[in-house]
Protein backbone atom coordinates (compact mmCIF):
# COMPACT_ATOMS: atom_id res chain seq x y z
CA UNK A 1 0.00 0.00 0.00
CA UNK A 2 1.60 3.69 -0.59
CA UNK A 3 2.12 5.92 1.97
CA UNK A 4 -0.10 8.90 2.04
CA UNK A 5 2.64 11.17 0.80
CA UNK A 6 3.16 9.17 -2.15
CA UNK A 7 -0.47 9.19 -2.09
CA UNK A 8 -0.78 12.42 -2.55
CA UNK A 9 1.98 12.87 -5.25
CA UNK A 10 0.40 10.35 -7.31
CA UNK A 11 -2.60 11.85 -7.83
CA UNK A 12 -1.29 15.02 -8.57
CA UNK A 13 0.89 13.93 -11.24
CA UNK A 14 -2.24 12.16 -12.47
CA UNK A 15 -4.47 15.31 -12.19
CA UNK A 16 -1.36 17.64 -14.13
CA UNK A 17 -1.24 15.21 -16.72
CA UNK A 18 -5.11 15.17 -17.24
CA UNK A 19 -4.86 18.78 -17.53
CA UNK A 20 -1.99 19.22 -19.70
CA UNK A 21 -3.68 16.76 -22.03
CA UNK A 22 -7.45 18.54 -22.23
CA UNK A 23 -5.98 21.78 -22.41
CA UNK A 24 -3.82 20.58 -25.57
CA UNK A 25 -7.12 18.91 -26.90
CA UNK A 26 -9.44 22.13 -26.41
CA UNK A 27 -6.82 24.18 -28.15
CA UNK A 28 -6.30 21.58 -30.96
CA UNK A 29 -10.59 21.75 -31.93
CA UNK A 30 -10.84 25.27 -31.51
CA UNK A 31 -12.01 27.07 -34.70
CA UNK A 32 -10.12 30.28 -35.56
CA UNK A 33 -11.87 33.23 -35.17
CA UNK A 34 -14.42 34.87 -37.45
CA UNK A 35 -12.71 36.54 -40.69
CA UNK A 36 -9.19 35.27 -39.64
CA UNK A 37 -7.23 34.05 -42.84
CA UNK A 38 -6.65 30.11 -42.65
CA UNK A 39 -3.19 28.71 -44.03
CA UNK A 40 -3.52 27.23 -47.47
CA UNK A 41 -7.53 29.02 -47.71
CA UNK A 42 -8.72 30.27 -51.07
CA UNK A 43 -9.61 33.64 -51.29
CA UNK A 44 -13.12 34.61 -51.18
CA UNK A 45 -14.86 35.83 -54.14
CA UNK A 46 -14.78 39.63 -53.92
CA UNK A 47 -12.40 40.24 -51.15
CA UNK A 48 -10.61 42.93 -51.00
CA UNK A 49 -7.70 43.06 -53.31
CA UNK A 50 -4.06 42.71 -51.64
CA UNK A 51 -1.83 45.80 -52.09
CA UNK A 52 0.24 44.89 -55.68
CA UNK A 53 3.64 46.05 -56.73
CA UNK A 54 2.87 48.20 -59.38
CA UNK A 55 5.45 49.61 -62.19
CA UNK A 56 5.09 53.55 -60.88
CA UNK A 57 7.70 54.75 -63.93
CA UNK A 58 5.07 55.84 -66.17
CA UNK A 59 3.58 58.10 -63.32
CA UNK A 60 7.15 60.29 -63.11
CA UNK A 61 7.43 63.53 -65.09
CA UNK A 62 5.46 66.53 -65.25
CA UNK A 63 1.81 66.36 -66.66
CA UNK A 64 -0.39 69.79 -67.67
CA UNK A 65 -4.40 69.87 -67.19
CA UNK A 66 -5.75 70.28 -70.00
CA UNK A 67 -8.09 73.05 -68.93
CA UNK A 68 -5.71 75.46 -67.69
CA UNK A 69 -2.20 76.14 -66.10
CA UNK A 70 -2.32 73.47 -63.20
CA UNK A 71 0.80 71.31 -63.60
CA UNK A 72 1.57 68.27 -61.42
CA UNK A 73 5.20 67.32 -61.68
CA UNK A 74 5.96 63.92 -60.27
CA UNK A 75 9.84 63.64 -58.94
CA UNK A 76 10.10 60.17 -57.12
CA UNK A 77 7.82 57.91 -56.10
CA UNK A 78 9.09 55.21 -53.02
CA UNK A 79 8.27 51.65 -52.84
CA UNK A 80 6.07 52.53 -49.74
CA UNK A 81 4.18 54.46 -52.27
CA UNK A 82 5.02 58.07 -50.74
CA UNK A 83 5.31 60.21 -53.35
CA UNK A 84 7.70 63.40 -53.59
CA UNK A 85 5.51 66.09 -55.70
CA UNK A 86 5.40 69.53 -56.89
CA UNK A 87 1.74 71.25 -57.92
CA UNK A 88 2.09 74.86 -59.96
CA UNK A 89 -0.92 76.92 -60.50
CA UNK A 90 1.21 78.62 -62.35
CA UNK A 91 2.94 79.40 -58.90
CA UNK A 92 4.32 76.28 -56.92
CA UNK A 93 1.13 75.05 -54.06
CA UNK A 94 2.08 73.38 -50.94
CA UNK A 95 1.48 69.58 -51.66
CA UNK A 96 0.25 68.51 -47.82
CA UNK A 97 0.18 64.28 -49.27
CA UNK A 98 1.17 62.42 -51.92
CA UNK A 99 0.29 58.70 -52.69
CA UNK A 100 0.53 56.38 -54.91
CA UNK A 101 -0.88 52.42 -55.44
CA UNK A 102 -2.18 50.29 -58.08
CA UNK A 103 -5.67 48.89 -58.32
CA UNK A 104 -5.82 45.68 -61.29
CA UNK A 105 -2.83 46.56 -62.19
CA UNK A 106 -3.46 50.28 -62.69
CA UNK A 107 -1.38 53.21 -61.04
CA UNK A 108 -3.39 55.93 -59.07
CA UNK A 109 -2.16 58.72 -57.33
CA UNK A 110 -3.60 60.79 -54.51
CA UNK A 111 -2.97 64.28 -54.11
CA UNK A 112 -4.06 66.38 -51.30
CA UNK A 113 -3.36 70.24 -51.49
CA UNK A 114 -2.28 72.17 -48.25
CA UNK A 115 -1.93 75.84 -49.09
CA UNK A 116 -3.70 78.53 -48.40
CA UNK A 117 -7.01 78.69 -50.68
CA UNK A 118 -6.42 75.13 -51.09
CA UNK A 119 -6.91 73.36 -47.98
CA UNK A 120 -8.28 69.89 -48.53
CA UNK A 121 -8.58 70.11 -52.31
CA UNK A 122 -7.31 67.08 -54.18
CA UNK A 123 -6.87 64.96 -57.23
CA UNK A 124 -7.19 61.32 -57.38
CA UNK A 125 -5.90 60.30 -60.83
CA UNK A 126 -4.90 57.26 -62.24
CA UNK A 127 -2.57 56.50 -65.50
CA UNK A 128 -3.98 55.65 -69.02
CA UNK A 129 -1.33 53.55 -70.55
CA UNK A 130 -3.17 53.82 -74.19
CA UNK A 131 -3.38 57.78 -74.08
CA UNK A 132 -0.29 58.15 -71.54
CA UNK A 133 -2.19 60.69 -69.59
CA UNK A 134 -3.62 60.86 -66.14
CA UNK A 135 -7.70 61.39 -65.57
CA UNK A 136 -9.80 61.33 -62.60
CA UNK A 137 -11.18 64.35 -60.56
CA UNK A 138 -10.48 67.36 -58.87
CA UNK A 139 -12.36 68.11 -55.53
CA UNK A 140 -12.15 71.52 -54.83
CA UNK A 141 -12.70 71.97 -50.88
CA UNK A 142 -13.52 75.80 -51.02
CA UNK A 143 -16.80 75.27 -52.98
CA UNK A 144 -17.15 71.84 -52.31
CA UNK A 145 -17.38 70.73 -56.27
CA UNK A 146 -15.63 67.68 -57.99
CA UNK A 147 -14.49 67.88 -61.48
CA UNK A 148 -13.47 65.59 -64.01
CA UNK A 149 -10.00 66.35 -65.28
CA UNK A 150 -7.07 64.98 -67.63
CA UNK A 151 -3.34 65.69 -67.49
CA UNK A 152 -1.25 65.66 -70.73
CA UNK A 153 2.45 64.47 -70.25
CA UNK A 154 4.68 67.41 -71.22
CA UNK A 155 7.08 65.97 -73.86
CA UNK A 156 9.81 68.09 -73.58
CA UNK A 157 10.98 65.89 -71.09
Amino acid sequence: MLSRGRLCSWYAAIIGGALTVAVVLWGCGRAAPEGAPRAGAPKAPGAAPVAQAADFGPLKGRWVRQDGDYMIEIKSIGADGKMDVGYFNPRPIHVGKAEADARDGTPRIFVLLADQGYPGSNYRLQYDKGSDTLQGSYHQAASGETFGVIFDRLKDQ
